[in-house]
């Protein structure tokens, strides 16, 4: 009890008896929307901390896909939705705080969301298929120099944080490389495997089976040190390209109004989940950092990486496709 009186401390679970009877959310099914395709790194993760959400709500958190634009077209679903707790939705960069910066869209991340929690920060790796002639990131950007936009590379979509990964590397390498949109990070993944792009960069957890088994070669990793998972592959920084921060950010947000006892009750919950055995496990083996903490330390989260990511989109570039 006292692990678990700590845990809902930290979310803020623990609130004094309301008119919304927060002791009984939730009675039904939770409906958690996804705005990438299944398979990809943010489906991976979601599934496993809801199973772990599970136990400590008592209720079923169904997953749903909605994959498109970006993640628009979830987040316009939760836009939507009744700010009864049973919908919420899967919150990371493209939607919380990119999007925004790249066009005019049907919601407003400040004023349409209730946030209710940070998961964590996923590292990105920069794979290629094994038959590309870069086996490392000088060569890689070495043949991008001598071939400007031969090398096509995928991305879960415009406003995604791969995309403005790739596009700040290049403003930074001065090579120009072809961007291909997917509409979700596994089906791109598949066309770096099967050969139909040359490279991207992804999240670890989607590339990790496929590093492992030779089916793509990495050549660096957005991280403050190497992976214990992948000790063969350098960081940017180490290489001497350690001037963009490229990270996706997990967290989980409801529509706007939603009461605070119910965000304090999935909080406390989400919290609790980062200590499950498996969870702790996926994160550390995809190299994720965990962000446990308050709804108003996800917010503040968000709001500076929405400022230092315009000033990124505004100094490379990058429009609404």
């Amino acid at each position: 009890m006292k692990r678990r009186d700590f845990v809902l401390a930290l979310g803020g679970a623990v609130a004094a008896p309301c008119a919304w009877g927060a002791d009984a959310y939730p009675s039904r099914p939770i409906r958690w929307l996804v705005g990438f395709a299944v398979g990809g790194a943010s489906d991976i993760l979601v599934r496993l901390v809801a199973e772990a959400m599970q136990k400590e709500l008592g209720a079923t958190l169904v997953v749903e896909n909605r994959p498109g634009a970006s993640g628009n077209i979830a987040a316009i679903a939760l836009k939507q939705a009744p700010p009864d707790g049973y919908t919420i939705l899967h919150g990371e960069n493209s939607v919380l705080y990119i999007n925004e910066h790249l066009g005019k869209i049907p919601y407003n991340p400040e004023r349409d969301f209730s946030y209710i929690g940070a998961i964590g920060r996923s590292s990105f790796t920069l794979v290629v298929h094994p038959s590309f002639p870069a086996h490392t990131l000088a060569e890689f950007i070495a043949y991008a120099k001598a071939n400007p936009g031969r090398i096509n590379y995928g991305s879960p979509g415009n406003g995604s944080p791969q995309r403005i990964a790739m596009e700040s590397f290049q403003k930074e390498w001065g090579v120009e490389l072809t961007h291909v949109g997917y509409k979700g990070g596994a089906p791109a993944l598949q066309d770096v495997r099967a050969g139909q792009i040359q490279a991207m960069m992804t999240e670890v957890s989607i590339s990790l089976p496929y590093l492992r088994d030779g089916g793509l070669r990495g050549l660096a990793i957005c991280a403050s040190q190497r992976l214990a998972a992948l000790p063969a592959i350098p960081t940017f920084a180490e290489l001497g390209y350690g001037s963009v921060s490229a990270f996706a950010l997990h967290g989980v947000v409801g529509p706007a109004g939603l009461p605070r006892p119910i965000i304090e009750r999935l909080n406390g919950a989400i919290n609790l989940a980062l200590q499950s055995p498996r969870v702790v496990s996926h994160l550390s083996t995809n190299g994720i950092q965990p962000i446990p903490g308050t709804p108003e330390d996800f917010e503040r989260t968000v709001r500076l990486e929405r400022a230092r990511t315009g000033e990124i989109i505004k100094a490379v570039g990058i429009t609404a496709e």
